[in-house]
């Protein structure tokens, strides 16, 4: 697989990462299979697969153990992030609240470190910035980590331009973890639709302007990192108006993932996949590819825990879109409801 580099870290990676939030929780719970989440890691590092995801608040710790696990004996091969500030409050209700603080941080590295079962992070983000904690508090007690040996580089997720730079001026950022896909563009400096008054914690709170974060990060040398860059199985095609979400998905209570708004953004699926045919690819593939044309920084994490669709993913490497594909993608519908 082609590589790109971690910001200006000097690591490059596979140029498609593997975000392992699902394997624990989030969609489908009922089919988690820990032993086949393993193999798809393993499966996925073997394929060129080298930047690792998760979190310490996905499954209450558990997908940082499981990618531990999956991990042994591969552990040097790979550039392993995880990220910190988010709490599990109520793990069935998935239930979170935000924690900055410093001594939380300072408890969640080591606890991350343990499960993870190894002596150091690469790449370490705070999750989410708490209102109730100075942004530049936060930042300053990860920095400590790095200089204490315990984590090699820091990133931020779902922040704005202003929140980037304020944290860059007390250490640099290597990479900032976003939601962009082509139904979420708000990273890329487009308006935001709305918010939900019920969004979780982990949304990231109301609808604002956050700016050209991927601007800010290529201007700024960090990585810029999207999250469900597949709309959460949306762009693939393989979700309708008939089907339907166990209790606990996180897409039942979506407002993007109701009959109606599925019936209205099929318009966004049906302009991939006439890419999609054109070059004799997935929708998928096209999705991924996408968002990998937003710039050489941009290292996209598809989550899986299929093998079969971990093979789709990793080809979206071999994807290139023409400046016509592009046009067209980019002319795609608005999405119909909030992301959360």
């Amino acid at each position: 697989m082609r590589t790109r580099e971690v910001g200006a870290t000097g690591r490059h990676v596979g140029a498609i990462g593997l975000g392992c939030m699902g394997m624990s929780w989030a969609y489908a719970e009922s089919t988690r299979n820990d032993a086949a989440s393993r193999d798809v890691v393993r499966a996925a590092v073997d394929g060129g697969v080298t930047f690792i995801d998760t979190a310490d608040v996905y499954g209450a710790g558990h997908n940082e153990t499981l990618v531990g696990e999956a991990l042994a004996g591969l552990r040097d091969t790979v550039f392993l992030a995880t990220k910190a500030g988010l709490v599990v409050d109520d793990l069935p209700a998935k239930s979170m609240y935000r924690d900055g603080s410093p001594a939380h941080l300072r408890a969640a590295v080591d606890a991350s470190l343990k499960r993870l079962n190894t002596d150091h992070i690469d790449l370490w983000y705070l999750h989410r910035v708490d209102d109730a904690v100075p942004l530049t508090e936060s930042w300053a007690a990860m920095a400590d980590m790095v200089r204490a040996g315990k984590v090699r580089h820091l990133g931020l997720s779902e922040v704005t331009v202003q929140q980037a730079a304020a944290a860059a001026a007390v250490h640099p950022v290597t990479a900032i973890q976003s939601e962009l896909s082509l139904w979420t563009r708000e990273a890329l400096g487009h308006s935001p639709t709305g918010a939900s008054a019920s969004a979780p914690a982990i949304a990231g709170g109301g609808a604002i302007d956050v700016g050209d974060v991927v601007g800010w990060c290529a201007a700024n040398g960090a990585a810029f990192v999207p999250f469900a860059p597949l709309g959460r199985g949306f762009l693939t095609g393989a979700i309708d108006t008939t089907t339907q979400f166990e209790e606990g998905d996180l897409r039942a209570g979506n407002p993007r993932f109701t009959s109606a708004a599925r019936a209205a953004n099929v318009r966004i699926v049906d302009t991939v996949r006439a890419v999609a045919t054109r070059h004799g690819v997935t929708p998928a593939q096209v999705a991924i590819a996408w968002t990998m044309a937003q710039g050489p920084h941009v290292i996209p994490i598809p989550g899986t825990r299929r093998l079969g669709h971990l093979a789709d993913n990793v080809g979206a490497a071999d994807v290139t879109l023409t400046a016509a594909d592009l046009a067209e993608l980019d002319a795609a519908p608005t999405a119909v409801g909030t992301r959360y």
